[in-house]
């Protein structure tokens, strides 16, 4: 399985490619007032609005930071019986990997919805993102409102 590899402070993780619709440079966000922290912004990609989250302070540290290797992913994540796009603001992108899904094994602690399972490597341990543990129903009504009916 091949992943793309971030960090989170010096934490490695890393999210399926076939998750990842693109990869962007990171681009100025339209901030949203009231919501959550981790909820960096709305990118303008062609015209359209796609909410963005901070992967560094969804999972629980400091604000976000724009390196050289500060990227967007874009996921299509399913909200409202559709797939939408969604933004991940991940730092120090370090590119692609692949992994043995073999050596993949559970965490044993009940971190966080979007934590996955963790692969060790010459490299150091790598957790996997998974997508659709990234928002609770709250924040994904807040970021992907219904469609009013015509």
């Amino acid at each position: 399985m091949k992943v793309l590899v971030f960090h989170i402070g010096a934490d490695r993780y890393g999210l399926r490619l076939g998750a990842i619709a693109r990869v962007l440079p990171a681009a100025g966000l339209k901030q949203l007032p009231l919501a959550p922290a981790f909820v960096a912004g709305l990118l303008d990609f062609h015209g359209a609005p796609v909410p963005v989250i901070d992967l560094s302070q969804l999972a629980g540290a400091p604000a976000r930071q724009l390196w050289f290797d500060t990227r967007i992913i874009l996921i299509d994540y399913p909200a409202n019986g559709a797939i939408r796009a969604l933004g991940l603001l991940a730092e120090h992108v370090a590119g692609i990997e692949s992994i043995d899904p073999a050596s993949l094994a559970d965490s044993g602690v009940a971190a966080a919805p979007f934590l996955g399972r963790v692969a060790g490597g010459e490299a150091g341990m790598l957790q996997l993102v998974e997508p659709e543990g990234l928002l609770t129903a709250e924040v994904r009504a807040m970021l992907f409102p219904a469609q009013a009916a015509a």
